[in-house]
């Protein structure tokens, strides 16, 4: 039984440098996120400019001819589904496909800042456990050195765990509700064009 609890233990603290190194390298991923956040909410801005003089003067061009190329340029993804339904000539079947392929564009996306939110605090909740074994015995063998460098690891790698699921939620949650704006944008759009074509 000793040797069983032996090896539990020695498997549990060799888990302690890999767990630290991987929330070091998320911490450094989640700031990446959020600079990138800020340069794709940048250019998001001048985005819903540029879709907003097109579906305000929709009723004044047709949008089947429309040459969204030169009018969204800060969207590649959208001018790409307008760009392969206009080429297919608006066929029901082929602009179905082209919000299929983006939706799942849409979710390979999103699953960066989930992986964040989920992996986050289950290395931190490693990182929390894994210290608490030497850390006791430092308690119980009155090394208060001990204990309090393990403690202070617990606690520190908790706080980065909780900071890269925040981080991931949040992002997780904008990103989301952007993706979720721009396809019902495309169907609007997608479906006047098929109405005007329709009465061509």
């Amino acid at each position: 039984m000793n040797y069983l609890t032996d090896a539990f233990f020695w498997v549990s603290t060799g888990l302690l440098v890999p767990v630290m190194v991987f929330l070091l390298l998320g911490f450094a991923y989640a700031l990446c996120m959020l600079g990138g956040l800020y340069g794709y909410y940048a250019d998001r801005r001048q985005f819903k400019k540029e879709i907003g003089d097109i579906t305000n003067n929709a009723s004044d061009e047709k949008i089947s001819t429309f040459d969204h190329a030169t009018t969204i340029r800060h969207h590649p993804d959208f001018l790409l589904v307008l760009t392969q339904s206009k080429d297919k000539a608006w066929s029901p079947i082929h602009t179905a496909k082209a919000l299929a392929d983006f939706e799942i564009n849409a979710e390979k996306q999103l699953e960066k800042s989930k992986t964040l939110m989920r992996v986050g605090p289950m290395l931190g909740l490693m990182g929390t456990l894994i210290p608490m074994g030497p850390a006791l015995v430092g308690l119980a063998t009155g090394d208060i050195a001990t204990m309090a460098m393990n403690m202070q690891v617990a606690f520190s790698t908790t706080v980065i765990g909780v900071f890269l699921g925040g981080t991931g939620f949040t992002l997780n949650s904008i990103r989301k509700r952007w993706f979720t704006e721009d396809f019902y944008n495309l169907q609007f759009l997608i479906d006047l064009a098929q109405h005007e074509h329709a009465q061509e």
